[in-house]
């Protein structure tokens, strides 16, 4: 009898026991320095490809790191589709992520356009923003600051096929 109410207590009361919560980790984040890399078939994804940077940014600045936005050295390189963004004479159609970009240069984000893409679709220094920076290359660009210690972030843009409610 005392041996079927142990086997009886063994298969079931596992069962009935709730599972522990998923543990925080506090991560000693230190100073970031990171490169993103923007390469897009389709200009709108830069709106998305910014909450990247946000997604960085935000969490850094709270507490308990507090960090200050100059204490984070980040640069993003442009050399897709999304280049047309940048372009001054594009402000009405793509306004949202320019200011977007506008608020993340404020806080000391650098924006490097690829001067080979640039070139590629006929636009001059003159065409682009004053928050921009024009270099010789976006893939020397990226091979220069990865050289130099920076973390590279390429963001992977997908459709969202569902809402969160959806798939809950």
């Amino acid at each position: 009898m005392i041996n079927r109410l142990l086997v009886v207590y063994f298969l079931f009361v596992p069962l009935v026991r709730a599972d522990p919560a998923a543990e925080f980790v506090q991560t000693p984040y230190q100073e970031p320095k990171v490169v993103f890399d923007f390469y897009f078939d389709e200009p709108q994804k830069i709106n998305s490809a910014l909450y990247w940077i946000r997604s960085l940014i935000n969490p850094l600045m709270e507490s308990p790191y507090d960090m200050a936005p100059e204490m984070m050295d980040i640069k993003v390189i442009i050399h897709g589709t999304e280049i047309v963004t940048l372009v001054r004479h594009n402000y009405a159609k793509y306004k949202d992520a320019v200011e977007r970009m506008r608020y993340y240069a404020a806080l000391g984000v650098e924006f490097r356009v690829c001067g080979l893409a640039a070139q590629d679709y006929g636009y001059k220094a003159t065409d682009f923003y004053e928050f921009v920076k024009l270099t010789p290359s976006a893939i020397t660009e990226l091979a220069y600051w990865q050289r130099q210690g920076y973390a590279v972030i390429a963001p992977a843009i997908k459709e969202k096929k569902y809402t969160i409610e959806e798939i809950r």
